[in-house]
């Protein structure tokens, strides 16, 4: 009798999983179509310039995927319940002569779940992604409409800022390469100013390693200035001589 009792459990959970397996295929099938029509009719009705039919559908649609989420999400958590205490029977001593073929059972329904889990993740990633897609669409469109819809004195206030901006930019610009240019310059000069200091340098010391040289050179500037104030002093006597004899 035991064995009947729990026979019978095993056939009653066996029962259920089906069934909620089958309500979660109907439902599936369902929300899959209710996907693609949400997608659909917003690329149907994006030139369309209306504004409260397609809000009203949108809203209708969105409110149905809330409602079949829920529903399919209560569904999958039925039928893991199911499927753990369909995973319990098989641990329950008397049943270790029929374990190979419930285990067999129970691992073809677990697939069932994780497939089933699978498609409606991945169908209510689709809808969610194309619908914050549709959104994000939608808020470009306004704002674009809400700029071409603006005052000309907005538009021309906009284009002002734009030019005094595109003024600035040309002013930094000028300004790094003023920057620019100057820094190279004191660069030129202070590597100029390094190279005569270092023939100024060599000067030195050659003069300070040949003194023979220098006081050569000494006398002969001192010869030369001799000389001039020797042809000086006569080209002056000479003058005053023929001014003397031109006037007597």
């Amino acid at each position: 009798m035991a064995g009947i009792g729990s026979s019978n459990y095993w056939e009653d959970l066996r029962k259920q999983a089906r069934q909620l397996e089958n309500e979660l295929d109907l439902k599936l099938v369902s929300f899959s179509k209710l996907c693609t029509s949400y997608s659909s009719s917003r690329d149907g009705r994006r030139g369309d310039s209306s504004d409260t039919t397609p809000l009203l559908n949108n809203s209708t649609q969105d409110r149905m995927f809330d409602t079949m989420s829920v529903e399919i999400e209560q569904l999958l958590a039925k039928l893991t319940g199911v499927n753990d205490k369909m995973a319990e029977y098989t641990n329950t001593p008397g049943t270790a002569s029929l374990n190979a073929a419930l285990m067999h059972t129970l691992q073809r329904h677990r697939d069932i779940l994780q497939d089933y889990t699978h498609e409606f993740h991945k169908t209510k990633g689709n809808f969610l992604a194309i619908r914050e897609r549709e959104d994000l669409l939608g808020s470009v469109r306004k704002d674009i409409e809400t700029y071409k819809s603006g005052s000309g004195v907005n538009n021309r206030r906009t284009e002002l800022f734009l030019k005094e901006h595109e003024h600035l930019r040309n002013s930094d610009r000028l300004m790094d390469d003023t920057i620019s240019i100057a820094m190279s310059t004191k660069e030129n000069m202070t590597s100029q100013r390094g190279f005569l200091k270092s023939i100024h340098s060599r000067v030195n010391t050659l003069a300070n390693r040949f003194p023979t040289i220098n006081n050569l050179i000494q006398r002969v500037n001192l010869r030369k200035r001799r000389d001039s104030l020797i042809l000086g002093t006569v080209v002056g006597v000479c003058t005053i001589l023929l001014l003397l004899y031109a006037f007597h």
